[in-house]
Parts: structure tokens; sequence; C-alpha cells
């Protein structure tokens, strides 16, 4: 077995440090390490994007990156998109929109969209569709979760207030 490395991220602006496997999966460090269990595990493969999160500002799947590749950047997982205890206007719109069924691909397909909205604040629907394609969802055939990322935009344009984050879930 590799001999352990200490690294340290910055999650949420708060600075974690800890002994890692050299090949220990981001995903893991975050989930088992740092407990933040709102990044999912769905394939291990990079094909399903339910393990998406922020790396220093992009969005990646972190079942591809190696936790050391992290080693001194930012980390934003789905656990810290609402602030100040209002959902994100992406967590509010998937509420309001039905853009979720069973969950399980929602944390990743809301940090993609976060990813998607940050680089292009005004997407059509065709750009929506083409920035959530690396995430699947196997129950709601997309419709809302488009309509979804498309109301925020519009949120965003609006500058609407936000609901508090212990009425809905993330």
């Amino acid at each position: 077995m590799a001999t352990s490395v200490r690294m340290s991220v910055t999650v949420y602006g708060v600075h974690k440090s800890a002994e890692v496997e050299p090949r220990l999966l981001l995903v893991h460090f975050l989930r088992e390490t740092l407990g933040l269990t709102g990044t999912h595990i769905g394939c291990d493969t990079s094909s399903c994007g339910a393990c998406t999160v922020h790396l220093d500002g992009e969005a990646v799947k972190s079942c591809t990156v190696l936790a050391v590749q992290a080693d001194g950047g930012a980390v934003t997982t789905i656990e810290g998109m609402a602030q100040e205890d209002s959902l994100h206007p992406l967590q509010e719109a998937f509420w309001e929109h039905h853009a979720l069924q069973c969950g399980y691909c929602t944390p990743g397909m809301i940090m993609a969209a976060a990813d998607l909205l940050e680089r292009t604040p005004r997407p059509t629907e065709a750009q929506v569709r083409e920035g959530l394609a690396g995430n699947l969802c196997r129950c709601t055939g997309y419709n809302n979760i488009v309509g979804a990322v498309l109301a925020a935009a519009e949120h965003g344009r609006r500058g609407a207030a936000r609901r508090p984050a212990s009425t809905t879930p993330t």
C-alpha cells in the first residue's frame, strides 16, 4: 500500500487538511473523510455525473479526480450551494419545477447547471441540454430539469427572493 500524503483543500471558505492515500478519489475524500455525503457516487466511470462538484470554480466529476489533485484548491459541493439559510436559485427552481424524482442525480445536475449558468448566464434550451449532457437522470426525462435551469437563469436576471433552506431538500 502506498504511503499516505498530507493534502489540504478549502471547502466553503474553511481550510481542511488530512492524510490520504495517494490513489483516493476526490469523491471518496469528500464523502468519507470530510463527511460531505451530498456528492453521490453513481458509476465511478465519469458516465453519470452524480459526483459533479466544483474544483477551483470549474465543474468536475469527482470520481475522475484524485484527492491529491485538489491539494491547495477550493471545492464546492451541493452542501455549499445554499447560503444564509436560503436555497440557491437552482435548488429553488428544481423544487418548484419538479425537476427531480428519486433525487440521486440532483446534486450533480445542480452543480453542472451552476457551472453552466456561471459561464452562460442567459442560456438557450439547447445550451442547457448540452451543458447537462454529461449528467444522467433515469427518472425525469430531463424536460423539468431543463425548465428548472432556464427558470433559475431567469431568476438570476430578476434577482427574486430565495426560499429558506430549512423548508426544502437539496
